[in-house]
């Protein structure tokens, strides 16, 4: 006959209570006078294993690891096993920057290009050539177009005072500006013209002998084939001119000529690495900053070899 489970004195302590679950005795006791739980108690946790302690490898005598050697290197005084390297040290490029900084660029940003030995001009040193030149190409104008802009004024002077008048005394009025005489669209297209052809007199010659206008041989710059430092010869020359020139004709058209020119002028901002305008591309060459001595077209500012 088998003992149903429950709490029982335990025969071998009679001092405290056992668990007997038809088998056998589970579970922790509990005292004799304490109140039993409920079904059988809860099992209990299993023991977990004591670490078995670590054998040193290291022979008697070796010293201690000092501080900062790799982990999973080999002791000093053993040589490294195949394959294994040591980590760079902090600071060394192959490490990387430190935690938070930006990655730099080794070796450097790349030196500047010096297309045939000399240095390229600046956007600063370009646009002081280029107003002066343009200062001169006016006062030709002056000169040479000056008859025609006055009888350009007087065509148009009709409606020039009559729009002038209704700014200065504002009344409502519809009735439309007194039309500009007949000629104003011819005159018109010969001063363009005659400004055009001015300019392209004034540049392209000089430009094809020495790459150098007034203006640049001022500043102390010159335009230069990217090929050979050679002059440019006249059909380069024109080349390059008739990108910029040209689009004159076109200030007739809303001034769609004027804004070709702007763009083409700040060109050299956006062009790396050799700064060319839309009209250096167009005709392959490089605006450079002419040296003082020809040592100076091989040997950098600062350089003593």
């Amino acid at each position: 006959m088998s003992v149903a489970p429950g709490w029982y004195v335990d025969p071998a302590d009679p001092q405290t209570r056992r668990y007997w679950d038809g088998e056998g005795w589970i579970g922790a006791p509990i005292p004799v006078d304490a109140t039993p739980p409920e079904g059988p108690p809860p099992p209990e946790p299993e023991p977990t294993p004591e670490p078995e302690p670590v054998t040193s490898t290291t022979p008697p005598g070796t010293p201690a690891t000092p501080p900062g050697t790799p982990v999973g290197g080999p002791p000093p005084g053993y040589p490294p096993p195949a394959g294994w390297q040591q980590a760079p040290p902090i600071g060394d490029p192959r490490h990387g920057p430190p935690p938070g900084w930006p990655y730099p660029t080794w070796p450097g940003r790349p030196p500047e290009p010096r297309p045939h030995g000399m240095p390229l001009a600046s956007f600063g040193a370009r646009l002081g050539a280029r107003l002066i030149d343009f200062g001169i190409v006016f006062l030709l104008n002056v000169l040479v177009n000056g008859w025609f802009v006055a009888r350009l004024l007087d065509e148009i002077s009709a409606p020039l005072n009559e729009f002038g008048r209704r700014l200065q005394n504002p009344e409502r009025n519809t009735e439309p500006l007194p039309q500009a005489g007949d000629q104003t669209g011819s005159l018109i297209v010969v001063i363009l013209l005659i400004a055009t052809m001015l300019w392209l007199a004034y540049e392209v010659p000089s430009m094809a002998a020495s790459g150098q206008s007034f203006g640049k041989r001022l500043v102390g710059i010159r335009a230069v084939p990217v090929e050979a430092d050679a002059p440019l010869g006249f059909a380069r020359a024109l080349r390059r001119w008739n990108t910029l020139g040209l689009p004159t004709l076109l200030w007739y058209c809303c001034g769609l000529g004027l804004l070709l020119q702007l763009f083409d002028a700040l060109s050299p901002l956006f062009d790396h690495p050799l700064r060319q305008a839309l009209h250096d591309k167009r005709a392959q060459t490089v605006v450079v900053k002419v040296p003082p001595t020809p040592a100076d077209r091989t040997n950098p500012p600062g350089d003593a070899s």
